[in-house]
């Protein structure tokens, strides 16, 4: 891993020749824009295009209605009460972001998305109403000074979006390829997008590695929860989209900055993968967060108390049940009745009561687990990565609306105002219609069966074992997980790199095919036998991928600052660390990491 000093241009597409070991494609299909993702972001990106005439494809990993935006339970923020202002709704963020956010990118989120809550609602979307009443019902959730949160189905905010966007979505006859694990980039010989390959499960339509040729391409795939133990996130969250954008050359930023959800439902020690969330907005009704003695500790600790920004929940929460010697800490509604419980939080409830609790007269076990990431794919306000033609919105990109600490409720509003953005650029007359894009397609457009041979050297990236996931996520949770230090970063940097350094063997010294088992001496190793490929194996790839990416960045930020929190390092450094690090993969592998001057990001290169 090689690291550079600052840099202050603009980021450069300089496509790396690093692709997954797959099949060449079998099939391939035509579109002007194709979008990989069916959440809020990649759906209302999909609705825009094809609104705009242009030909539009979605790809999505499971079922279009499996995204990670049908988990929301909270809400969508947005200036739409009485008293509450886009200026109100800027501070806010600017606060919890911790130095970091990008003052236009939060403006233009802020400005925007009043309309683009309308526009959704226009679209299908049904939100709570206060009784007697046609105004939306708004609640507060932390960091939020104002009641500004827009729900539906009191706690099933995020399926009601999902379905109003789905069903916008077959109405408009869109095509769509489901239960589609996105591959690699394709680009032309001069370096632009020009589509992506993707393995489709199961029979269908098409089915095995294909590939979908289009001069505009949207990552709008949902985040990296899946790289830790526990985690709020699906199962398909794996970080594919950051993965592939590091492959392409794209710059990488914020990925340090992961938000541990303070309140998940606390299931034991040994409780791996999605876990139930309890919404900030139980928290933004009044439920206390309290020890096993039933003592609130979050008063003192914030003005806010439990309302609180949730980097600084999360610690507390962290502090309370190491100085306790216990794993867990709780949050209390007992107060609520159960009317407010059925009501109000009936998703919540009913995930409590299937795991033996019951919210209506016991106290939530609750501790922190990974959520959300607040950087990724690093874009401009026209969601434009440094990849010509390769676009990026919602958990997927760094957008420089969240900083070091996204604010509740504030990114299914960024996946609705980016990806509108993006939809008007690529509709915009400088947008390349497909076919039109300069140079040789990086897959042949008459065959559409195998690559031509390309101008640099192409390398295949070591596949991990399927088993391997679970080593990550131990490794990552252990090392990287709410509490950081150098000691327990080193650690996990050294065994991510074993794991990099098996695979590597077991594919050989150059990831240039060679016959499997092969080892850098030319030996055989029977237990280093590369893995077939597959998606389970494409997956844990890419998840030791975006894990490197996330230690080599939590390593270099010696500070605490919004949802990195580094023991070593408590306090936050302005003079040294308000900055952003824009990390690239090279050729050979190796992660470069610059360092912008200031907190403003670089502009990315325009298409």
């Amino acid at each position: 891993m090689t690291a550079t000093g600052t840099a202050t241009g603009p980021g450069h597409a300089a496509g790396t020749g690093i692709r997954l070991t797959a099949p060449a494609p079998g099939w391939s299909i035509e579109a002007d824009v194709v979008v990989v993702g069916s959440g809020v972001a990649g759906l209302t990106a999909a609705l825009r295009c094809a609104a705009a005439g242009r030909r539009t494809v979605v790809v999505t990993k499971a079922r279009l209605d499996d995204g990670s935006t049908r988990w929301a339970q909270g809400g969508i923020a947005a200036a739409l009460g009485d008293g509450d202002t886009p200026e109100q709704h800027l501070a806010d963020t600017l606060v919890a972001g911790a130095g970091l956010c990008d003052e236009p990118a939060v403006r233009t989120l802020v400005t925007e998305g009043p309309d683009a809550v309308h526009r959704l609602i226009g679209t299908g979307a049904r939100f709570d109403t206060a009784p007697g009443s046609d105004e939306i019902a708004l609640t507060r959730e932390g960091g939020h000074h104002r009641r500004r949160i827009a729900h539906a189905g009191g706690d099933a905010t995020g399926a009601e979006i999902s379905r109003a966007l789905v069903e916008a979505v077959r109405a408009a006859g869109l095509r769509t390829i489901e239960n589609a694990l996105v591959l690699d980039l394709l680009t032309d010989d001069e370096g632009r997008t020009a589509g992506v390959t993707l393995h489709v499960m199961g029979e269908g339509q098409h089915d095995g590695v294909g590939a979908v040729h289009a001069p505009a391409v949207v990552l709008a795939t949902g985040g990296m929860g899946q790289v830790f133990s526990a985690t709020t996130n699906p199962a398909v969250s794996t970080g594919d989209g950051v993965a592939l954008a590091l492959r392409a050359g794209a710059e990488i930023s914020d990925l340090e900055f992961v938000q541990f959800h303070p309140t998940v439902l606390y299931l034991g020690p040994e409780a791996e993968g999605q876990q139930p969330l309890i919404s900030e907005a139980v928290r933004g009704e009044g439920a206390h967060l309290v020890d096993a003695d039933g003592t609130r500790f979050m008063v003192g600790r914030h003005e806010l108390a439990e309302l609180a920004p949730r980097d600084i929940v999360a610690k507390a929460i962290m502090r309370q049940a190491h100085e306790q010697g216990v794993d867990h800490m709780y949050l209390d509604g007992r107060h609520f009745g159960a009317q407010m419980w059925e009501t109000r939080f009936p998703t919540i409830l009913a995930a409590c009561r299937s795991h033996g609790i019951d919210p209506v007269t016991e106290p939530i076990p609750v501790a922190p687990a990974a959520h959300y990431a607040s950087g990724g794919v690093r874009t401009d306000l026209r969601g434009r990565t440094t990849v010509p033609g390769l676009y990026a919105c919602g958990e997927v990109a760094c957008t420089g609306v969240h900083g070091a600490n996204r604010l509740a409720s504030n990114s299914l509003l960024e996946g609705l105002v980016f990806a509108e953005r993006i939809a008007a650029d690529i509709a915009a007359p400088h947008a390349p219609e497909a076919g039109d894009a300069p140079g040789t397609p990086a897959h042949d457009a008459a065959e559409h069966t195998a690559p031509p041979a390309p101008s640099a050297p192409r390398t295949t990236l070591p596949l991990l074992a399927p088993e391997t996931r679970t080593a990550v996520q131990r490794i990552m949770t252990a090392g990287a997980g709410v509490l950081r230090s150098a000691e327990s970063l080193a650690r996990a940097a050294a065994e991510l790199d074993r794991l990099h350094r098996e695979a590597t063997a077991a594919t050989g010294p150059a990831g240039r095919d060679e016959p499997a088992g092969a080892t850098a001496t030319g030996s055989t190793a029977a237990d280093r036998k590369a893995p077939e490929p597959g998606v389970e194996a494409w997956e844990a790839t890419n998840l030791l991928c975006v894990a490197r990416v996330l230690v080599a960045a939590a390593q270099r930020r010696e500070e605490t600052r919004g949802c990195h929190w580094r023991e070593d390092h408590p306090d936050r450094d302005d003079a040294s660390w308000r900055r952003h690090f824009r990390i690239t993969l090279e050729a050979d592998r190796a992660l470069t990491i610059r360092t912008t001057a200031t907190a403003e990001f670089p502009p990315t290169v325009t298409p």
